[in-house]
């Protein structure tokens, strides 16, 4: 009875510590949590069999996703329109789902510790070498695998922290690697009694943030051109018209109107789907006025809108540009069931949320030329394709500067907003470019090229985002390498670890 109340309370404290990460993300941004709650966990581990640090591992995991994603159901209830009780059931599956990753995590992590015995320095082995390389290993399959799901990965919670300086040369995956060994680190230093050493794995600790820091003063990319003038136009509209074709004349009117004010700007810049209505359906009228005033003023009009391809009757999610850089670009990674269904001839008509409106978006090609807006090239990224840094740099060093248009109107109230903002800041960080960012309600922001925001919008507001931004050229280590420097840590570490377990058999 005792061993199973010790275990009990073990699982207890790996689901609370999984619950407590979100908070270390934005909004609260409470960035210690992002070195406790796996410093707690990896203690859990230490001295569990292979399937107490699954269930464990597991539990963090349902505790880290039922927090930090339950936006999800928001996105399924209130504008996917399901019940309540499927809503919570659909959320569950794709939480429970998620947390697998944290379970095969915790039994490789137990089962390769145990086959690490007898070495002498086993436990700093394990916790500063083994431990930190599993996840951000896991981190890294999550995110390409089923088309890829890379939030709450944990290096994004040190945007604001002095690791930050390290995502020019690793981006996320190194600074997840660095937060896993600060939490080893710290826990290092609570195990181990001996003063010195303690003194010593502090130092180190502190070592690695202030040399991030100093990191941050370097400029990796150089100015290109004069500085610009951008407007974000953020409508803020009902989620519920967005495809609503009475709701379209009030859409465009608008942001006609909000964009009216700002024609100074050099380029101004409309959220995903701002224009909720086709192409070929504006083109020659609302859009044609829309460029001619932009010429006129010369400036630059980049906003979202739906793009058919009448020929083949297939549709892309797009972003284009209107004025003196005519351009389009058509979104590449798409988001599973918003704006296409897998298994789609089995899943439509069983469930509404699987029918809903637009949600059968087709992918557009990966080899796509820039969009031109204020007379840069630009690396433009709609919704959800700023959480893949690796998908991003394909569109560098040419372009000089980022622009994403999302709808986060989808998530509502909740977390999702932030944790977006906070990832596409990150992307401005590892590519040593500013970010030009517009939503439909918030939170559209202004960063520089050092992820630091310059101006952002209030939520659930009409509001417009002014802000000078100066194009940068150059490229960053990441921009160069990508993953690449960090698949290669990861393959020296299990190489290395596998050589120790190796040569542990021989000698038994």
């Amino acid at each position: 009875m005792a061993i199973k109340d010790t275990l009990n309370r073990r699982y207890l404290l790996a689901l609370l510590a999984g619950a407590s990460l979100p908070l270390a993300f934005e909004p609260l941004a409470f960035i210690p949590l992002a070195f406790l709650a796996p410093a707690l966990l990896f203690y859990l581990w230490l001295e569990a069999t292979p399937r107490q640090a699954m269930i464990s591992g597991y539990l963090f995991g349902v505790g880290l996703f039922g927090i930090g994603v339950s936006w999800v159901y928001v996105a399924i209830h209130e504008f996917g329109h399901a019940p309540v009780p499927l809503a919570v059931l659909l959320t569950t599956l794709f939480v429970a789902f998620l947390a697998l990753y944290y379970g095969l995590l915790g039994y490789l992590a137990a089962y390769l510790h145990q086959r690490l015995a007898g070495y002498r320095y086993q436990r700093v082995l394990t916790l500063l070498l083994l431990f930190p390389a599993l996840w951000v290993l896991l981190e890294w399959v999550r995110s390409w695998f089923l088309t890829g799901f890379p939030w709450l990965n944990i290096g994004y919670s040190q945007i604001d922290s002095g690791l930050s300086g390290f995502a020019p040369l690793l981006g996320v995956y190194g600074l997840s690697w660095l937060t896993l060994v600060g939490a080893a680190l710290l826990l290092l230093l609570l195990l181990n009694p001996v003063r010195r050493r303690q003194l010593g794995l502090l130092a180190i600790f502190v070592g690695l943030h202030l040399t991030g820091f100093g990191l941050k003063q370097l400029a990796w990319t150089d100015p290109q051109g004069e500085p610009l003038q951008a407007a974000l136009i953020q409508g803020n509209l009902p989620q519920e018209t967005r495809w609503n074709p009475e709701a379209l004349q009030t859409r465009l009117t608008r942001y006609a109107e909000l964009t009216e004010q700002h024609w100074d700007s050099d380029i101004i810049v409309w959220p995903e789907n701002a224009v909720s209505t086709f192409y070929h359906y504006v083109e020659d009228t609302y859009l044609a006025e829309l460029g001619q005033r932009a010429r006129k003023n010369g400036t630059d009009v980049v906003l979202g809108l739906p793009v058919m391809d009448r020929d083949n009757n297939t549709y892309y999610s797009s972003m284009i540009s209107v004025g003196r850089h005519p351009g389009m670009y058509h979104k590449v990674h798409l988001v599973p069931f918003g704006e296409y269904v897998p298994l789609e001839s089995i899943l439509r008509g069983t469930i509404a949320f699987f029918d809903l409106p637009m949600s059968s978006f087709s992918p557009g090609d990966r080899e796509q030329p820039l969009l031109q807006a204020g007379g840069q090239p630009v690396a433009t990224t709609v919704c959800y394709e700023d959480a893949f840094g690796e998908e991003v740099i394909r569109q560098l060093p040419e372009a000089t500067l980022m622009i994403n248009g999302s709808n986060n109107a989808w998530y509502g109230n909740s977390f999702a907003p932030h944790q977006h903002l906070q990832i596409a800041r990150l992307r401005a960080l590892e590519t040593g470019r500013p970010l030009l960012r517009a939503t439909t309600n918030g939170v559209s922001a202004l960063v520089d090229h050092k992820g630091t925001l310059m101006a952002r919008s209030k939520q659930f507001e009409t509001d417009v985002v002014r802000g000078e931004i100066q194009p940068r050229r150059g490229s960053t280590p990441y921009v160069r390498f990508g993953n690449l420097p960090v698949l290669m840590l990861l393959l020296v570490a299990g190489g290395l670890i596998l050589f120790l377990i190796l040569r542990s058999r021989q000698k038994n």
